[in-house]
């Protein structure tokens, strides 16, 4: 993790009173890296996971991420407020990942339709639900244990909506 983004976050080290936990939550962040969508896709599905599980954490840390990766400014606040992505096709992919968490994985065939209509494959609607459950675990963690936003990460700091 240090070397991934040059520190060792706070949260890591509240995770690993459960060692389990850490290694399920690293393990599966592992495969999510690995799967068929790009690193910016990824964000999508991170941040619409964290907006709406209310994440504090996950949110500036993956803002920070797509600040680092050069992401429009509008693509990251759209993301940050859960406001219609400017591209098309990430506005897909975030409208799906609502409907995988909204509907439990049964999504109705019309928005599973839709997403594949914007050029996702069937692999991809599996690789959002790897996302949901790496990312349901990390947040879920972090609002239990109560995680600060570490220094680094203060100037994308987020509260969600009232």
């Amino acid at each position: 993790m240090h070397r991934r983004i040059g520190y060792l976050p706070g949260a890591v080290g509240l995770m690993a009173e459960s060692p389990e936990l850490l290694t399920g939550f690293l393990t599966a962040n592992a495969s999510f890296d690995r799967c068929g969508l790009d690193p910016i896709q990824r964000e999508v599905v991170v941040l619409t996971v964290a907006g709406r599980n209310e994440c504090h954490l996950c949110v500036a840390m993956h803002t920070a991420t797509l600040v680092r990766r050069g992401a429009a400014p509008e693509l990251i606040d759209a993301l940050r407020v859960g406001a219609t992505l400017p591209d098309e096709r990430l506005e897909a992919l975030r409208c799906f990942t609502l409907a995988v968490l909204d509907n439990r994985g049964a999504v109705p065939d019309a928005e599973l339709s839709a997403f594949l209509a914007a050029g996702y494959q069937p692999r991809h609607a599996l690789d959002v639900v790897l996302g949901v459950g790496t990312y349901t675990i990390s947040t879920f963690a972090n609002r239990l244990t109560r995680a600060p936003i570490d220094p680094p990460l203060a100037a994308y700091d987020w509260q969600p909506a009232a």
